[in-house]
């Protein structure tokens, strides 16, 4: 039928004879149409030979480049890419990425369905499932088969999924009218109301062309809500007033029969010269506007605004074209005549140049014009469709797609516009797999599933996710840590032992305290010099035992503070040479104590090498090799400043780089080896008798001493930042008020509370 019309329109009028003109007064320059994409191809096949421009005004399937295969074919639309282009930023707009997609079952359904599926996929939008229901020849026969009636009801999943929310919709008249009998068989056959398929409906710009004739309160309600693309289109004014002095009568006089019938159907009425004879007869006098928006709308929607424009576009190309000075006979655009003739161009052919430059401002104010694939440069309109019970719908425009706006401006849409289908109360629909990762979480695929359905899974220790929806979890940098929630990073804090907080007042003043308590143990011994309990084993080996504990207390403080260079550098290697000292006078005074009971003894040798010769040896002997192992250590590996970021994860330890490790515990296992020397000796010189014999203190001393440095090492090691730094001080601070309690408190007893016990006569007795 659509070969034979186009045929008609090129043919003497009444008289079907192609290729043959009898009234040369009535050339076709140019044709305007069809209804749909399939209409309008096919007439192109015939009017692209005689080279008319025939201009649609219908919206194109997804198709290769049309205007190299038809040059004549103009389109009063815009490229369908615009809206394919929308409809996905409008899915990314609303964060919907779980969306089931209705196509007609023919070329253009799958046409639609290959070219939407891959730009979805490329932006993150999973498709719940592609149903194609069949072409328009198959819907009645699937209606009158009681077969096909299970299979239909079987269907009921799709409108009924409850998580699939948004369905886009290649709104061809099949598809719909497929759609249409589907919930119709639901709610019949399922007992499913409108709020069970109460969904967010993406049409495509058919939709505007639709008609929903007999359409049902169901259907309407159904479709609250929906959004759909549509030609750009304007009120022109004086259109209402021009719908209104229409009149059926006299249209058909003038040989528009389409009005009557219109007419006839639209108001179940018959005018009175009709065959049929009914109660109701038309008088020509109906009002349009009491119609319902799904029969006739009143305002111009988009294909009238599309006709009007082509129309227009038409007109102003004529107009061009015989205002200009150019003869008929010239050569037109590609449109070559070889060989030349004398006869001139048919207008039809004239006409092409002029039609593909047009650009004028028509009475809307909009700009009409062709881009270089001969279609309107122009975007769609987004429309939000707000249905009636009474059958009559409003169209709000929500949004645009425009391609000729500023780039980044090209989408627009006003989401406070939009009205929602009543089953969601008026809330933004959500249309995903599953629920949204919260923070702290992050997103695993399932196996087998689209990457849109997906578990939520705790960020691992130490990584945080900051968004919803996050593919993976990451580190903080390094100067900050997660929070208890693994939302978001925080700044790590300064940690080192410092003077003003708790712990380190205690420490300071620990050392202090004990420092006094030497200097005044000190005072005490010098005071009383010449007495016997002084004498006895080696004085001067007490006042240098005395002098090193003082000083290892006080080099406890260059523990505490924020490490310098300086502190680094004398910390470790002053607190070992200093220790070494202390011991290697215990160790020289147990010495003392042994060689002088052996040289007592008749014929003994020794008497030569007791002294103080002996006792200093051993002192500087012993502290020398400790002071050329920390040479060692600050030549090749000297301690320095250095940043922990790791050790804490809420803190940023400023301590003390050890700068070789070996060489630490090298000096530490010196220290450890003179004291369990001295206490060994000390251990078997503990049963001479003597009255002021130090050998039974010094073993318990140096027991006191080996329990607090065999205990460090694994305190030292198990604990991290300002900790680790007050372990060491606290045994050093142990350690050191071991010595000084356990070799000099007896002796202060005796000094200041039994001074009658530090007599030459009570030694002599006691022997």
């Amino acid at each position: 039928m659509t070969y034979r019309n186009t045929l008609q329109i090129l043919s003497t009028r009444k008289r079907l004879l192609p290729n043959f003109k009898c009234e040369t007064q009535k050339d076709v320059i140019a044709v305007v149409g069809g209804l749909d994409s399939e209409i309008s191809l096919q007439m192109a096949t015939l009017l692209g030979i005689y080279k008319i421009p025939q201009i649609a005004y219908s919206v194109l399937a997804p198709v290769t480049n049309v205007k190299t295969q038809l040059p004549s074919f103009y389109r009063m639309v815009p490229n369908e890419k615009h809206q394919y282009r929308g409809m996905v930023q409008l899915l990314q707009y609303f964060r919907w990425t779980w969306v089931g997609i209705l196509a007609s079952d023919d070329d253009s359904g799958e046409k639609f369905v290959h070219t939407l599926k891959p730009m979805l996929l490329q932006h993150g939008i999973c498709t719940a499932f592609s149903e194609k229901p069949p072409v328009l020849s198959q819907v009645k026969q699937l209606i009158d088969s009681t077969e096909a009636l299970s299979e239909m009801v079987a269907k009921i999943s799709l409108l009924t999924n409850t998580k699939v929310k948004v369905y886009i919709v290649s709104a061809e008249l099949q598809t719909i009218t497929y759609l249409k009998w589907m919930i119709y068989f639901y709610t019949v056959y399922a007992g499913v109301t409108e709020f069970a398929v109460g969904r967010v409906w993406l049409l495509t710009a058919q939709w505007d062309f639709l008609s929903l004739t007999d359409s049902d309160n169901l259907f309407v309600k159904v479709f609250h809500g929906a959004l759909s693309f549509a030609i750009h289109s304007s009120e022109v004014p004086g259109f209402p007033n021009f719908l209104q002095i229409r009149h059926p009568i006299l249209a058909s006089q003038n040989g528009d029969g389409f009005i009557r019938q219109f007419w006839e159907r639209a108001f179940a009425c018959l005018f009175s010269d009709s065959e049929e004879v009914k109660e109701d007869i038309c008088t020509g006098h109906e009002k349009l506007e009491n119609l319902p928006g799904t029969l006739f709308e009143m305002s111009m929607t988009g294909q009238s605004y599309s006709i009007y424009n082509a129309v227009h576009a038409i007109a102003h190309a004529l107009h061009k074209m015989y205002g200009s000075k150019s003869s008929l006979g010239a050569v037109v655009g590609k449109y070559k005549l070889a060989p030349p003739t004398p006869l001139p161009l048919p207008l039809s052919i004239q006409i092409h140049p002029f039609l593909r430059s047009i650009s004028f401002n028509n009475i809307a104010g909009d700009t009409v014009s062709f881009d270089e694939n001969g279609e309107l440069a122009a975007g769609f309109d987004i429309i939000n469709w707000v249905t009636f019970p009474n059958l009559s719908f409003l169209k709000v425009k929500a949004g645009r797609m425009d391609p000729q706006a500023l780039p980044g401006q090209e989408f627009t849409i006003n989401e406070e516009v939009i009205t929602w289908h009543t089953l969601f109360n008026q809330v933004l629909p959500i249309a995903m797999c599953n629920d949204k990762c919260h923070l702290g979480y992050s997103r695993k695929m399932k196996q087998g599933e689209p990457f849109c359905c997906y578990d939520c899974v705790p960020c691992a220790d130490g990584k945080i996710s900051y968004q919803e929806d996050m593919d993976d979890c990451f580190k903080c940098p390094e100067d900050q840590y997660p929070s208890k929630t693994q939302d978001q990073c925080l700044a790590k804090t300064l940690s080192f032992l410092s003077f003003k907080e708790p712990l380190g007042i205690t420490l300071v003043l620990l050392s202090l305290s004990f420092a006094l308590i030497t200097v005044f143990v000190l005072g005490v011994f010098i005071k009383n010099q010449h007495t016997p309990i002084v004498k006895a084993n080696n004085r001067d080996l007490t006042y240098s035992l005395l002098i090193s504990l003082l000083l290892c207390f006080l080099s406890s403080l260059l523990f505490i503070d924020q490490p310098q260079k300086a502190t680094c550098f004398l910390r470790q290697t002053s607190f070992a040479i200093i220790f070494s000292v202390a011991v290697s006078c215990v160790l020289a005074k147990t010495f003392t104590v042994v060689l002088a009971f052996m040289a007592t003894k008749p014929g003994s040798r020794m008497r030569k090498c007791v002294g103080k010769r002996l006792a200093n040896s051993i002192l500087l002997g012993c502290s020398l090799i400790q002071a050329c192992i920390c040479a060692v250590w600050l030549y090749t590996a000297p301690p320095f400043p250095d940043v922990d970021m790791h050790s804490v994860p809420e803190k940023i330890i400023l301590a003390c780089n050890e700068g070789s490790v070996t060489m630490f515990y090298c000096v530490l296992g010196y220290l450890g080896i003179l004291a369990i020397l001295s206490f060994t000796v000390a251990f078997l010189a503990r049963q001479l008798p003597d009255s002021f014999n130090e050998a039974k203190f010094i073993t318990f001393s140096m027991l006191v001493f080996c329990s607090v440095w065999l205990s460090f090492v694994p305190s030292y090691l198990s604990t991290k930042g300002k900790y680790m730094v007050a372990v060491e001080i606290f045994s050093i601070l142990a350690s050191g008020a071991g010595l000084l309690g356990c070799i000099f408190f007896p002796k202060c007893y005796i000094i200041i509370l039994r001074p009658e016990l530090n007599s030459k006569n009570k030694i002599i007795r006691g022997n």
